[in-house]
C-alpha cells in the first residue's frame, strides 16, 4: 500500500537509536525526506548514513538537545531550511530517571518536564506555522503505555507523559481547522536499550535478575513477547501518512495487548 509520504518533509527527534531511529527509518522507506536530531553528533551521523544507504532518502542530521528551549527552536528552523518545509513532526525524548517518588528531588522533576513536556510544547509551537503554510501536517508524539497504565518505579514518566497526552488532545482540537492532525503513539515493552535499563533497575530494586524481570514482563503481554522497533516505526509511518487523514486526537498503543483498559 502506498502511504502517500513521497515528497513529504519530516523531522524526527531522538533518532540516533531506539524508537526514534525506527520511526525515521520507516518514514524514509516510504519516501519522506528527513531531518533527524540527537544530542550526540557522531551516532546521529552514523544513523543518517545508514538511513541514506538503506532507503536512498535525503537525510539531514542536526545535533540538538530538545530539552533546551534554544535548541528546540533552532532545530525546527534548521529542518525547514534544509528540507524546504515541514509536514511531519515526530517528538521524542529519552526516558527520565527511574525511581520511586520519595527518591526524587525538584531538579529531577524540572529535568523531566523540560525533556518530556516542554520539548513537545516548544517543538510544536515552532512547527505549526510552517505546517499551516503548507496546508496541513502531522504532529506525532512518542509517549509510553504508562499514560494508560502507570508503571512501578516510573513516576516521572507516568505523570509527565500523561500531560503530553492532554496537550496533544487539546492541540488536535485547536489545529483541526488547519488540517494539522495531532496524535500520540504509546510503545509498550520494545527491544530497545531503554527497556534493558528498566529491567536492570527493577532487578536491582527487587534483588532479582534482569532475566527474571523480562520473563515476568513477557508473560503479561498477550502476544507473549516484546515488540521490535520496526513494528513501532511502522505505526508512526502510518499515522504520518495520507492513509490516516481522519485520525487525530488519539493515542495508539503499540504494546502487544499489554494494556488491559478499554479506554
Amino acid at each position: 500500500m502506498d502511504l502517500g509520504l513521497a515528497g513529504r518533509c519530516a523531522l524526527v527527534c531522538g533518532a540516533s537509536q531506539g524508537l526514534g531511529r525506527a520511526s525515521a527509518m520507516a518514514l524514509a522507506a516510504e519516501g519522506a525526506s528527513l531531518a533527524i536530531c540527537g544530542r550526540r553528533a557522531e551516532p546521529l551521523e552514523r544513523t543518517a548514513a545508514e538511513i541514506r544507504e538503506r532507503t536512498g532518502a535525503a537525510v539531514l542530521a542536526i545535533p540538538a538537545d530538545v530539552s533546551r528551549a534554544d535548541d528546540a527552536a533552532r532545530l525546527v528552523e534548521a529542518a525547514v531550511s534544509g528540507l524546504g518545509g515541514l509536514d511531519v513532526l515526530v517528538t521524542n525524548a529519552g526516558g527520565p530517571k527511574s525511581a520511586r517518588f520519595e527518591r526524587l528531588e525538584d531538579e529531577d522533576w524540572r529535568a523531566a518536564l523540560d525533556a518530556l513536556l516542554m520539548s513537545v510544547v516548544r517543538l510544536s509551537r515552532a512547527a505549526v506555522p510552517h505546517m499551516r503554510a503548507r496546508g496541513g501536517g502531522r504532529i506525532i508524539n512518542i509517549t509510553s503505555v504508562s499514560v494508560k497504565q502507570p508503571i512501578d518505579g516510573l513516576v516521572l514518566s507516568n505523570a509527565i507523559r500523561a500531560a503530553v497526552t492532554g496537550l496533544a488532545k487539546t492541540l488536535a482540537n485547536e489545529l483541526a481547522p488547519d488540517n494539522i492532525l495531532v496524535t500520540c503513539v504509546a510503545p509498550g515493552y520494545t527491544a530497545t536499550d531503554r527497556v534493558v535499563e528498566l529491567w536492570d533497575a527493577t532487578a536491582s530494586r527487587e534483588g532479582t535478575t534482569p532475566e527474571i524481570v523480562r520473563t515476568r514482563t513477557e508473560s503479561a503481554i498477550p502476544l507473549g513477547r516484546i515488540g521490535t522497533p520496526d513494528e513501532f516505526g511502522g505505526a508512526v509511518a502510518f499515522l504520518a501518512s495520507a492513509r490516516a487523514s481522519y485520525i487525530t486526537g488519539v493515542t495508539l498503543q503499540v504494546d502487544g495487548g499489554y494494556v488491559k483498559s478499554l479506554l
